[in-house]
């Protein structure tokens, strides 16, 4: 009875050490970004650093409400994240589908493999012109900007998890019949998602990149039209209010696929 009292402490005592642990660097996490907001506003009030340039927190969280309540920003949100949502899906799915293919037929591999390689240093960006001209100045260049930014990371990372997938689950689907879309579903889909979701991740970064720059290019709306035009019209607090916006829906978005991959990769 003493020694299973004693394994039930021990089990309580490092329950709770997990859980400081966990407040804790939940702790650090809230603290950072306020103490870097903090050591900006008593710069910026204490003129160390020119408030023209960097205008101190206060004032740009004022201008955020005013923005806000004119509905200017609202629109420019909206604007923004209908873009990057329907870029980042034409770009993830088409990724996933293809790389589960090229992991897991070899022929497809070695056949598509040049285009990728080819293809993907190539910055999206550079090939806007070609982009303009065949989809033109609308909503759908913009889409296809974002998805092919986000499309590549996807792919390559979801060839690397389906190669990495121990080969004899591949066997056993084999001896026992598989059919090809259990090859898909069962074997491939799961096996690599551990990997895919580190690229959907690295995708998700590139998209909120991509967005802003080809809204400074060629948009008449959006955050990152917001950001140019308040930067060339020397309105910086405006402009601060779209990059801490764009900083913002990152991290969101960020939570978000982490939140994803302990639902779908819990042993991870």
């Amino acid at each position: 009875m003493k020694d299973i009292k004693k394994s039930i402490e021990t089990e309580k005592q490092e329950w709770r050490k997990q859980q400081t642990q966990q407040r804790l660097k939940t702790s650090l996490t809230i603290v950072s970004p306020i103490c870097l907001l903090l050591i900006w506003q008593c710069l910026s009030q204490s003129g160390l650093i020119d408030a023209r340039f960097f205008p101190p927190p206060t004032a740009i969280i004022t201008t955020f409400i005013e923005m806000l309540k004119s509905g200017e920003l609202y629109y420019h949100i909206t604007i923004s994240l209908s873009r990057i949502i329907g870029g980042f899906l034409l770009g993830v799915i088409p990724g996933i589908i293809l790389g589960l293919c090229m992991g897991l037929y070899a022929p497809i591999r070695h056949f598509i493999s040049p285009i990728i390689m080819a293809l993907m240093p190539i910055p999206t960006l550079a090939l806007l012109p070609i982009i303009l001209i065949i989809f033109g100045i609308g909503e759908g260049s913009k889409v296809v900007t974002i998805a092919g930014s986000v499309f590549f990371p996807v792919v390559i990372n979801t060839v690397a998890g389906v190669i990495s997938i121990d080969s004899i689950y591949l066997d056993v689907a084999k001896n026992y019949g598989a059919s090809r879309k259990e090859f898909f579903l069962k074997i491939a889909l799961p096996g690599s998602l551990p990997v895919m979701l580190e690229g959907i991740q690295m995708g998700q970064a590139i998209a909120l990149l991509t967005i802003v720059a080809a809204e400074m290019m060629g948009a008449r709306s959006g955050i990152g039209y917001l950001i140019w035009t308040s930067y060339s019209a020397f309105l910086l607090k405006e402009m601060f209010v779209g990059l801490i916006l764009i900083s913002f829906f990152g991290y969101i978005f960020s939570l978000f696929l982490r939140w994803m991959q302990r639902k779908l990769i819990p042993w991870r």
